[in-house]
């Protein structure tokens, strides 16, 4: 696949100085057959005017869209004016390594796969921000939420035009309470329509990690607002209680090892993403000691 176009199409809001270290990053790629369009939901112009200043050596496409909030409808915009033959959606705080683009062009030709799956890691390559698996596998119905992360998953073109992109119900900014799991939904639409999917723990980018090892208030609580997304998707694609059960045990079980170690606040944290994965699944969502139904 060495003469194929790929597009990365990054939606953000609030961040000015992670996006040009993406875009600088870029330089970088061996694969050089590709562009960026951003996706600019930003109400002021900080990021406008710092990407009027880049000029870098591949295709940047901007487009500024203050009126449209939300990840996933920020993506399927940027998604409309994408013209390569495969397409990524990178996190405007993320970096992707040099050969990453080759490595995942080489594995489509390997797999045949349609859709390929990475996941996130710090520097020293280590997974961090989720629970992956350790080898490469095909993806199904049973692995599909240990095999991704959403800025780690490139598309044939055709199969997200086919899906319709993704569900601007669910992932961050959405106007549900579904903040998470938009990955997972779309991936899940794609082996129900019979695309192979594949992921290959060799294919990772960069994020910056998570702190839930001794997590404040604000990660508890993004944890809870993210487990729904989890738990809605659950139940959106029918998978039975007895699945999102497995979900539930795993971070009771670590509040339990958590409290013996004497971390509270990882304690509640782990309660937070059970509650939360327990609401989803039950579309509703409890925000300050009221029940809401969605």
């Amino acid at each position: 696949m060495g003469a194929t176009k790929v597009s990365l199409v990054m939606s953000t809001l609030g961040r000015v100085d992670e996006v040009l270290q993406f875009i600088a990053g870029l330089e970088r790629l061996e694969h050089r057959d590709f562009e960026l369009i951003i996706v600019d939901q930003n109400d002021d112009t900080r990021l406008h005017d710092a990407c009027a200043n880049v000029a870098p050596s591949f295709a940047l496409h901007y487009l500024r869209r203050p009126d449209i909030k939300g990840l996933s409808r920020g993506r399927n915009l940027g998604l409309g004016q994408a013209s390569g033959d495969i397409v990524c959606f990178p996190d405007d705080d993320c970096l992707y390594p040099p050969t990453l683009v080759s490595k995942v062009l080489a594995r489509f030709e390997e797999t045949g796969c349609d859709v390929l799956c990475g996941r996130a890691a710090a520097l020293d390559g280590r997974s961090i921000n989720g629970r992956f698996e350790t080898s490469a596998q095909h993806v199904d119905l049973r692995n599909v939420f240990t095999t991704q992360i959403e800025w780690v998953v490139f598309f044939k073109r055709q199969v997200l035009q086919r899906l319709e992109g993704y569900d601007e119900d669910i992932g961050v900014g959405a106007s549900t309470p579904w903040q998470s799991c938009e990955g997972p939904e779309i991936t899940i639409r794609a082996i129900q329509a019979g695309f192979g999917v594949y992921y290959d723990p060799e294919i990772y980018a960069h994020h910056p990690e998570l702190n839930t090892q001794h997590p404040d208030r604000a990660m508890r609580q993004k944890g809870r607002r993210y487990a729904r997304g989890m738990g809605y998707v659950i139940k959106k694609h029918s998978y039975g209680f007895p699945y999102l059960a497995k979900y539930l045990v795993r971070p009771i079980g670590g509040a339990c090892v958590s409290l013996l170690k004497g971390n509270l606040r990882r304690v509640f944290y782990y309660l937070n993403v059970a509650a939360g994965r327990a609401e989803g699944y039950m579309g509703i969502c409890l925000e300050g000691g009221r029940l809401q139904k969605k």
